[in-house]
């Protein structure tokens, strides 16, 4: 049971497996994308596809329809990797065997839908993958295998989630091996450490200039590819995709313009600092350096970005 592209390298680790065999994959329906509005299958669909594996969609698996197609195919065990959907006890009772999830966070910290971007918009430099026994709650079941990974310095969600993909999946061939010969002993969670995150939103981009330069850098790279981070320039929504923190002990308004040429780029004062605004995109346009956007058009010195600056 899985959905989007974290859940590709697991799907393709369980179809390499000689000891497992694939019975279904259940997956989110097919949905609108683009300017078109075509539809579009989840990634995991298009990989069941190519290896002829029956696949099963529901807007929601715990109705009686998914109940039964579920039991149709008569699993041993299921595995769920950003399936995106609650499970019910009528689901999990199905396998014999339980579920097994792919989490990619070192549980009980940064439980939800959302647990790679809030590692790195809260600044951490850890992160990693949890394989876990699925039970009712959100993320709650007993813990069995952990890898931890070191984030990267200038690394976004979308990369940090691409790698650990890959180290998910390479550890859910050792739970599964493992957890079959029972050698694992699940161990329960401490609530007491647990932290729960929100979904993320559009408006969580938008940048505050009030806060520092590395906090801003996280909240940059945290929501990278989605919702991407923001401000606004003269009344334009200006999209950030690339900051660097800067050293400055000017006393300017936060979010002032610093510096704004094709030579020198674009700094804007934070608090206790300032920021490099690297990579922007404005309306309409395409994601381009800031040097290379004033070199065609020019900003005033003193600009405040945010949106009460509008015009």
């Amino acid at each position: 049971m899985g959905t989007p592209e974290f859940a590709v390298p697991s799907l393709e680790m369980l179809l390499s497996m000689p000891e497992v065999e694939v019975v279904g994959v259940f997956t989110q329906p097919d949905r609108p994308s683009g300017r078109g509005h075509k539809l579009e299958k989840p990634p995991v669909k298009l990989l069941a596809e190519e290896h002829g594996v029956p696949v099963f969609q529901f807007e929601k698996i715990r109705r009686q329809e998914g109940l039964d197609a579920l039991r149709s195919v008569k699993p041993d065990l299921c595995v769920t990797a950003a399936f995106g959907q609650i499970l019910s006890k009528k689901i999990l009772e199905v396998p014999r065997l339980g579920t097994i999830n792919v989490h990619a966070s070192l549980l009980p910290r940064h439980r939800g839908s959302a647990p790679v971007n809030w590692c790195i918009i809260q600044g951490e430099k850890v992160s990693g993958v949890t394989t876990m026994l699925t039970d009712v709650g959100l993320d709650t079941g007993d813990m069995l295998l952990k890898q931890e990974v070191e984030i990267l310095p200038e690394e976004t969600a979308g990369e940090l989630t691409g790698r650990l993909a890959i180290v998910g999946a390479e550890l859910l061939k050792q739970t599964i091996l493992q957890y079959a010969e029972g050698k694992l002993s699940p161990i329960p969670q401490d609530e007491a450490l647990s932290s729960y995150e929100p979904m993320l939103t559009k408006e969580l981009g938008e940048v505050d200039f009030s806060k520092s330069a590395e906090e801003i850098d996280c909240l940059v790279r945290g929501v990278d590819p989605w919702p991407g981070a923001y401000s606004y320039l003269n009344g334009e929504t200006l999209k950030l995709w690339k900051v660097t923190p800067r050293a400055w002990e000017g006393t300017e308004a936060n979010g002032s313009v610093l510096k704004a040429s094709a030579r020198e780029g674009l700094l804007v004062k934070c608090e206790g600092g300032a920021l490099e605004l690297e990579v922007i995109q404005l309306p309409g346009g395409k994601r381009m350096s800031a040097k290379s956007y004033l070199a065609g058009r020019s900003i005033e010195m003193g600009t405040v970005l945010g949106k009460q600056h509008e015009n």
